[in-house]
């Protein structure tokens, strides 16, 4: 997975009730219509006359932690009681993303020519972003130990998006956050729907005044994932799937909460892990993924591997494997460019709809009317 993660930089904060400032500044401009949060559960937008509240929502270890952002209009003043939040000034200019999945968010919102810092510049699959590197408009801020933050205080960016736990106790460095850097962690990876994970870019939208334009984008993707999951409801038989390769001795499949397993499920695929709570992923061992697996009728996503051959170089014993017997192994490295960037991890969450698809016309040939596939290819 093409992920740039950065330790999470947040400023303490405390939960209150709404208030009104008076005299308040002029109203919030460009705005004609508020999201409703229909999927995602890991955040919150609340409008009020002249700025809007973000807060995040930490799920982790059975607490309920939330950590909230004041988005106000350049120009205008934080209300009294709202005095202790991090302030972020909208429409937000230029972002730093340590994430592929934030690049996805921003070509989805149409701001991708506002990130001007990116964690790697390798693993980038939007032309746009790719063109902005090539004449240096964009610069590369490093990835865990390694994060420039010298580098990102020099930018300057309007904040920093990271991917982390959205968790208010955390403070490992403060460098950016002194700078006056408000550090947000987008945690679309902890949503249990595809959905969910694509509703992240409502924050983008929020941040930036582009909520009508992106509230109407996300209502055609989520029509449409909706009428491909009727179609994977209403199959006859659900062929059954195994999930990625074994790495370092443990095989990583997804938990039966995850939003893997709910794609599989919307494509009308059984899966043999799908009662095991757990949104993340499971630890198993060979052996115990074996008896599944040597009757499972499709393999998918698996990791780098590119061929047949391949998957039998790793373990022999995988030549046993109805689906590498049967030819059914599909990678979703097909979106994968010269660089090595592959845009199933970037434009994919904000496509849901595109994967499910890919899904629908690999385990249900003819349930739709092509059979190209746009993320997933076939292993030779």
């Amino acid at each position: 997975m093409n992920k740039f993660l950065f330790p999470v930089i947040i400023l303490l904060v405390s939960c209150g009730q709404p208030g009104e400032q008076k005299p308040p500044p002029a109203p919030v401009s460009g705005i004609s219509s508020t999201p409703t949060i229909k999927y995602a559960k890991g955040f919150r937008i609340d409008y009020y006359d002249h700025y809007k509240v973000l807060s995040l929502v930490n799920h982790i270890a059975g607490q309920t932690d939330t950590l909230r952002y004041l988005l106000l209009p350049e120009g205008a003043t934080a209300p009294a009681d709202k005095s202790g939040l991090p302030v972020i000034h909208t429409p937000v200019r230029s972002l730093v993303v340590l994430s592929s999945s934030h690049v996805g968010m921003a070509a989805f919102a149409g701001i991708a020519d506002r990130i001007i810092g990116l964690g790697s510049l390798q693993y980038i699959s939007s032309p746009e972003v790719r063109q902005r590197i090539k004449t240096g408009a964009v610069k590369e801020v490093g990835v865990d130990n390694a994060i420039n933050n010298e580098l990102i205080v020099a930018l300057h960016p309007s904040t920093v998006f990271t991917m982390s736990n959205p968790d208010i106790t955390s403070g490992k460095n403060r460098t950016l956050a002194d700078a006056g850097i408000p550090i947000m962690p987008i945690a679309e990876w902890l949503e249990t729907t595809p959905l969910g994970r694509a509703e992240w870019v409502k924050v983008l939208a929020a941040m930036t005044d582009r909520e009508e334009i992106v509230n109407r984008k996300f209502d055609s993707v989520a029509n449409e994932y909706q009428r491909l999951a009727a179609l994977g409801a209403g199959v006859a038989a659900r062929p059954s799937v195994i999930i990625g390769m074994p790495f370092k001795g443990s095989w990583y499949m997804p938990a039966g909460e995850s939003y893997m397993v709910r794609l599989l499920n919307d494509a009308g695929a059984g899966y043999h892990w799908k009662d095991f709570r757990g949104t993340g992923s499971l630890s198993l061992n060979i052996e115990m993924v074996a008896p599944v697996a040597l009757k499972a009728d499709f393999w998918l996503n698996l990791g780098t591997i590119d061929s047949k051959a391949a998957v039998a170089a790793t373990d022999a014993r995988f030549t046993q494997f109805e689906s590498f017997r049967t030819g059914a192994l599909y990678n979703n490295t097909l979106r994968t460019n010269d660089l090595g960037a592959n845009d199933y991890w970037e434009s994919g969450v904000v496509n849901p709809h595109l994967i499910l698809a890919d899904l629908i016309r690999i385990m249900h040939p003819g349930l739709l009317p092509k059979d190209s596939l746009y993320y997933y290819k076939q292993l030779k």
